[in-house]
């Protein structure tokens, strides 16, 4: 017998005043302790309406897991990082990478910025830039209903993105009343994220309505399990984020990911003595455009 998903945890994130100043308004996406949310450590919804040409962010490091970054809307304009509506990148930072986020022009777009842990064994792996432009990423259209896919595989599509986590990451539209039926491992940690519209979730209907995260429940075998999805009268664009959890603990400090609170230390020495490496200077073979 099949298990069924459902909706366990339904919430509404906060808009708060984002670090870029004028112009940018973020909320916080993920709630609770990270071995609710492993492997996910931070989801930011950023949205940026800058109207001036006064530079804003910079370039900052990371190390020890990945940002894995969808443009959902509009276009951002950067110095070095560019992207537009429905592009798709994943920084691996792994053992140290700097990247630049400056903005200096008006820009107008909404990002979904996820921090994805990495496993030990792949803490401290060499860095590497993937980017899948819309044009290129994996999309069906049936019966009132388009799929983007992302990352990993669902409903027939498989993205080309190589991910340490196995992750599940894609963007449902779905016409008024249009329903589904999605397989996704049972021990996948999953949530939806509703951009607009309406939608009932699993056999029991709960309803997700937009700017709502709603997080689903999970099991400890790996057979596939079944998300019920049906649009309500206007419609519903959600995005969709699963992953296996990883079990492994991990210590958290400004931009860097370890598994030891003396791992922090080195990684801000080696990023002050210039150790780091910008990513636009990375050998090609770790900028990988699909």
């Amino acid at each position: 017998m099949t298990t069924k998903r459902k909706l366990i945890k339904i919430y509404t994130p906060k808009e708060e005043r984002g670090f870029l100043g004028q112009g940018h308004t973020a909320r916080s996406l993920l709630m609770g302790n990270f071995s609710e949310t492993d492997p996910f450590i931070a989801l930011m919804d950023d949205m940026l309406d800058k109207k001036d040409n006064s530079p804003a962010g910079g370039p900052h490091p990371h190390a020890g897991f990945e940002t894995v970054s969808l443009l959902v809307d509009g276009k951002i304009t950067e110095m070095l990082e560019s992207m537009k509506k429905g592009d798709f990148q994943i920084m691996t930072a792994g053992s140290g990478i700097v990247h630049t986020e400056t903005i200096n022009q008006p820009t107008k777009g909404r990002l979904f910025q996820l921090w994805l842990n990495l496993p030990k064994k792949n803490r401290w792996t060499t860095p590497r830039l993937q980017i899948l432009p819309s044009e290129h990423t994996p999309v069906s259209e049936q019966n009132g209903i388009n799929l983007r896919m992302y990352s990993g595989s669902l409903d027939g599509l498989s993205s080309p993105i190589q991910n340490y986590v196995p992750l599940i990451l894609a963007e449902i539209t779905m016409n008024s009343g249009a329903a589904t039926t999605l397989k996704i491992p049972a021990n996948f940690n999953t949530f939806l994220v509703a951009i607009n519209g309406t939608v009932e979730v699993g056999e029991d209907k709960k309803l997700l309505t937009k700017d709502q995260v709603g997080w689903l429940n999970h099991f400890d075998d790996d057979s596939q399990s079944d998300l019920i999805l049906k649009a309500g009268e206007e419609g519903v664009r959600l995005v969709l984020y699963a992953a296996k959890p990883l079990g492994e603990e991990i210590v958290s400090h400004g931009p860097f990911i370890a598994d030891h609170s003396d791992e922090i230390q080195k990684l801000y020495q080696e990023y002050r003595t210039g150790k780091m490496k910008h990513i636009s200077k990375s050998p090609v073979s770790q900028r990988i455009t699909y």
